[in-house]
């Protein structure tokens, strides 16, 4: 029978393996759309940012957690352990900042086009740069406090001052401010999920409606198949849902665990689930982008042909010495 820490481990290593590789496949793909000289969209820069957010996500959170789930929960000391924890908090408000740039920004693209919304769509594309970059000093800014308050688990010897989180402990001796931290960033969290949650629900209004203005055009026939509106509306859906799901429980864990001393399975459980949607969000966008699909078909057929021609060299090879 296999123990309940290396069950642990298995799933966290896994769930990294997993979501590193669907988001390093993104990363490669814009890279190589940049150096190829490809025509690379407005919107490709949040989704490039996005997955190297979910990278550094899966990476502070998932492997560590891994090993702490073995039993080696001292591999880590004072200055790895604040690294860590301040890269997870960098990169975890990073995610959530990028995908409310990019909700807003689809948003913005899939508004009718009369003449506030053509104007604001000339000049949205300048400010992008500028807002990832504002969003990345917010973050590294906001979560400088961690390197104050986070300490390594064998540092830990006063338990009624400190929590432990695994493999880290936290220096709770100000409760009145550890509790505002709490709320500063549960507050901004709740903005930017409202935020989501309305842009894409206006999304998927204007969807639906261009949707059914263009069946109305078509016959029966053409009616009853897939549109791209319909399928554009499920990936929305998917992703909003998802990362709402997600972030909605470990925001729950999140708040249970600040309330009392965390226990084992809490501990588990938030981090396996903050790190769900960075496992899962690469395959969604993958597949729901027609140009990355092509991609991989394009590679796909030109490594059959490969070994198609390597296998007809081979026969031919060997006919010949005969």
């Amino acid at each position: 029978m296999i123990s309940i820490d290396k069950l642990l481990s298995i799933a966290f290593f896994s769930q990294t393996v997993i979501g590193l590789q669907g988001n390093f496949f993104l990363i490669y793909f814009f890279t190589f759309m940049f150096f190829t000289g490809q025509r690379l969209r407005s919107i490709d820069l949040i989704l490039a940012q996005l997955a190297l957010a979910n990278s550094l996500v899966l990476l502070s959170k998932g492997f560590p957690q891994g090993m702490a789930a073995l039993g080696m929960k001292n591999f880590l000391d004072d200055i790895g352990c604040k690294i860590v924890f301040y890269l997870h908090r960098v990169a975890r408000g990073l995610s959530l900042s990028m995908t409310c740039l990019l909700s807003g920004l689809q948003a913005i693209i899939l508004s009718p086009n009369n003449t506030m919304w053509i104007a604001l769509k000339a000049r949205v594309p300048k400010y992008i740069i500028p807002s990832s970059v504002l969003c990345w000093i917010f973050h590294m800014l906001q979560n400088i406090i961690i390197l104050e308050k986070l300490q390594g688990p064998r540092d830990t010897r006063n338990t009624s001052e400190t929590k432990k989180y695994g493999y880290c402990s936290a220096n709770v001796t100000n409760i009145i401010s550890v509790s505002s931290f709490v709320v500063v960033f549960s507050l901004l969290d709740v903005v930017l999920m409202t935020f989501i949650s309305f842009t894409s629900g206006y999304k998927i209004y204007l969807l639906q409606k261009h949707h059914k203005r263009v069946q109305q055009m078509h016959t029966v026939h053409f009616a009853t198949q897939a549109f791209p509106e319909a399928r554009a509306t499920k990936m929305i859906l998917l992703l909003v849902s998802t990362f709402v799901t997600f972030y909605l429980l470990n925001a729950i864990l999140a708040a249970y665990m600040h309330s009392m001393t965390p226990r084992s399975w809490l501990l588990y459980s938030s981090a396996f689930m903050s790190s769900c949607f960075p496992m899962v969000s690469p395959f969604v966008l993958i597949s729901s982008d027609s140009r990355i699909l092509r991609h991989c078909s394009a590679v796909l057929h030109r490594n059959c042909l490969h070994t198609e021609t390597d296998s007809s060299n081979i026969l031919y090879s060997k006919r010949k010495s005969h």
